[in-house]
């Protein structure tokens, strides 16, 4: 019975891993593949299909170095999956061992783009679309490639008051990063730990 939980737990980690990964890798390679930087796609008012890539963390954040960022989410990547590994084995809560197997995918996800992209695409411009090509002969070398993001929620587009010091007149979005599938489930991940699992965050162990 003890076996059967464990391997219960073990394949609804990864499975929840293989499937986000899935999910987001196929929509990057569909955008990179067929936009150039800095297209869109209008879904609504308040939501763009956008291209971009970035060189740094989720939300286009930069402002550390990029090879010293990708190693980091390598150790970050092989920290969480380690951990995962061990609440599967003491049977914890299959939804906090799923929230713990989001966030791993999403960082994944990420750091397959640094990895391989420069390595088997050409550069995308925002005048050409990129294309697969021989591995080695893309854009950057390994672990130096960039992340695709798409995902624009321009929510509200307005202009800062003028009577307003410093920003008055402004032109103002409310919520202007452009993220991916792979930030989203970071984000969801870690916001659904905070809500429903502080007692096990609060007992946090790498100890068998």
């Amino acid at each position: 019975m003890k076996t059967r939980s464990i391997l219960k737990r073990g394949q609804l980690a990864v499975l929840t891993v293989v499937l986000i990964l899935m999910i987001d890798q196929t929509i990057k390679i569909l955008v990179k593949t067929n936009m150039s930087i800095e297209d869109h796609i209008r879904i609504a008012s308040w939501f763009y299909i956008r291209f971009i890539e970035n060189d740094g963390m989720a939300y286009g954040m930069n402002f550390l170095n990029k090879l010293f960022l990708s190693i980091l989410r390598l150790v970050a990547i092989s920290a969480i999956g380690y951990f995962i590994w061990l609440q599967v084995q003491k049977k914890a809560k299959k939804g906090y061992i799923f929230c713990l197997s989001m966030v791993c995918a999403g960082a994944a996800g990420n750091i397959l783009d640094n990895m391989f992209y420069g390595l088997c695409f050409t550069e995308s411009t925002q005048w050409s679309v990129s294309a697969l090509t021989r591995l080695g002969e893309g854009y950057a070398p390994f672990l130096k490639g960039k992340v695709v993001d798409m995902f624009y929620f321009p929510l509200i587009e307005t202009h800062w008051p003028a009577w307003m010091p410093l920003v008055g007149g402004q032109h103002f979005i409310f919520f202007s990063p452009v993220f991916n599938f792979a930030d989203a489930c970071i984000s969801v991940g870690f916001i659904m730990l905070l809500i429903f699992y502080r007692k096990e965050l609060n007992q946090l162990s790498f100890k068998r």
